[in-house]
């Protein structure tokens, strides 16, 4: 045999026992050996409790695969586990684990894991403890597999948590239940996909985010985040650009359900916090915005471009800009904003100045005001200085409102009110002319309120009062018309009674429906308690032009 065919052997012969000896490995080296240590380093590096399972040496792969990972809660937030995961995937420096069997982690890959983050009384989270020095480990998190007795498992102490290096983190095919202490429905965010590197307790960790939000939304984030705050993680230094899709805002897991708050969020903006002071910047649109109980989606998208800036230890901030744009019509927002409890509590203003009516009223289903079946408003202006105050899923608006100039198209007033018109002595067609509508308004979940109306409608005359519309749309209003020509015939018949007194003027009450408004004269208080037995003929007269009793008129 030649030199060249032997050194051939001699090189397939070494290159066979290298495959056999990566073969043989895993059988060679028990990875459960360093179970105990792991989820004793994890315990003590999270700060909660660590049960991993079966643990296996893959020499292709690179690394160690592990099986039901279950990571415990903190004790203030429940019993559950904070986060379950299918596998762990860890990624190892193969020559320190074969020649001298240590564990040098470079990698490590969730796949299918659950995560729970739960909101606590004063806005705290779950995850805010993780890691700091004060955690407890709190009791184990899923069933009670039997550890191993070579190396029990030690308690974490108050001692700082030890320096932790990761190269990268990844988590695949995730899911995020949110919910909160004392609303445990979960809404869930699903496709979770999150890549880290550099994870470190004194570096800045680039990362990217992306998961599916209730609704069939997405949700996108990338930047950097880090050095990883010790004390508390949310305090965590962040720079991140994110991105949102069709968020449902009602599915959130944010937002009270009840609170009738809703919409289909879109978002790009960013956020920079260096763990103390938050700023976040960008614009948002809302389709089908709903804000009140009662309300149903608006016709017209709303636009907000905005600056903020939250205080994260106080758990208040401020809105320092924000424009709002409803197709041409502009409006600024601004004021103040807190959390208390698990409310996000608001002290705002809202301005509007000649606002397009035709622009606005696409939003007025989102306020639970319906107009009348197939009427719409046309031309005009709108003028408004709103107070916005309260938690968000229970906020009052409360301020002046004036609209000048526009129509009620589709909408004959004055058929609605045909007795008093005919009292008036004046016809319409089938619309409505208004020059003047003034009201102070209190819109709340349970409905809205508006004192001191008054409508000039030059066809009719100047229509006053006060009333509500409740959140079933129900109107309560009472009102009185001030008549032109001093009231037609009702001004003759006034010279009969103690009418006289307020020559031209007539009672009257609004119930029904926005979208059925009823006019009914009230002619009890038109006739008085006094009026002597000439005025009860009047009352005969009036009750016989409006062809009811009197008595289901109060």
């Amino acid at each position: 045999m030649n030199t060249k065919k032997k050194g051939l052997l001699v090189v397939g012969g070494i290159f066979l026992l290298i495959v056999i000896a990566v073969l043989a490995l895993p059988f060679l080296i028990d990875v459960n050996h360093f179970r105990p240590t792991i989820e004793a380093k994890l315990q003590q590096t999270l700060g909660r409790s660590v049960q991993i399972g079966e643990m296996h040496l893959s020499l292709l792969a690179g690394g160690v695969s592990v099986e039901n990972v279950v990571i415990g809660e903190d004790p203030a937030f429940g019993s559950a586990p904070f986060l379950t995961a299918k596998s762990l995937d860890v990624g190892v420096t193969m020559l320190p684990l074969i020649l001298s069997r240590s564990l040098d982690v470079n990698s490590i890959t969730l796949r299918e894991p659950e995560l729970r983050l739960v909101r606590g009384n004063g806005g705290k989270w779950n995850f805010s403890s993780l890691g700091t020095s004060a955690s407890s480990a709190p009791a184990p998190g899923r069933g009670n597999r039997r550890q191993p007795q070579t190396a029990p498992r030690s308690e974490p102490t108050n001692s700082a948590p030890p320096n932790v290096s990761i190269g990268t983190l990844r988590i695949t095919d995730g899911k995020i239940l949110v919910s909160s202490v004392n609303n445990t429905r979960a809404h869930e965010y699903s496709n979770v996909q999150l890549k880290a590197s550099d994870i470190n307790y004194t570096s800045v960790m680039p990362f990217s985010f992306e998961a599916g939000t209730p609704g069939g939304g997405s949700l996108k984030a990338e930047g950097k985040a880090g050095p990883l705050d010790r004390e508390d993680t949310a305090a965590t230094p962040l720079n991140a650009n994110v991105s949102i899709k069709h968020l449902d805002i009602a599915s959130t897991g944010f937002v009270d359900s009840s609170s009738g708050l809703g919409g289909l969020l879109d978002y790009d903006g960013s956020l920079q916090s260096n763990g103390k002071l938050a700023e976040t910047k960008g614009k948002a649109s809302v389709d089908k915005l709903r804000l009140v109980r009662s309300g149903s989606p608006a016709r017209q998208p709303v636009s907000f471009d905005y600056a903020t800036q939250y205080d994260l230890k106080r758990q208040q901030g401020s809105l320092q800009h924000g424009a709002i744009q409803v197709g041409k019509a502009a409006a600024t927002l601004a004021g103040n904003y807190a959390q208390q409890g698990e409310a996000t509590v608001v002290h705002m203003k809202f301005i509007g100045n000649n606002m397009p009516v035709q622009e606005v009223q696409g939003l007025l289903p989102a306020f639970g005001v319906v107009l009348p079946a197939g009427a719409s408003l046309q031309g005009g202006t709108i003028n408004t200085n709103l107070g916005i105050d309260g938690p968000l899923d229970h906020l009052v608006i409360t301020g002046p409102l004036n609209v000048a100039n526009t129509r009620l198209a589709g909408f004959n007033l004055l058929s609605k009110m045909s007795a008093i018109a005919a009292l008036a002595g004046v016809h319409g067609g089938n619309e409505t002319d208004i020059q003047t509508l003034a009201s102070g308004l209190r819109v709340a979940p349970e409905g809205i309120r508006a004192d001191n109306l008054s409508l000039i409608v030059p066809a009719l005359g100047t229509l006053t009062g006060a009333g509500t519309i409740g959140a079933n749309n129900a109107l309560d209003f009472k009102m009185v018309a001030k008549l032109v020509h001093g009231g037609g015939l009702l001004g003759g018949i006034s010279a009969l009674s103690t009418l006289g007194r307020s020559q031209g003027q007539l009672p009257f009450m609004i119930k029904g429906t926005t979208s059925n408004p009823i006019f009914v004269p009230d002619v009890g208080k038109a006739i008085g308690n006094s009026v002597t037995a000439p005025a009860q003929g009047v009352g005969g007269l009036l009750n016989g032009l409006f062809g009811k009793k009197n008595k289901q008129q109060r």
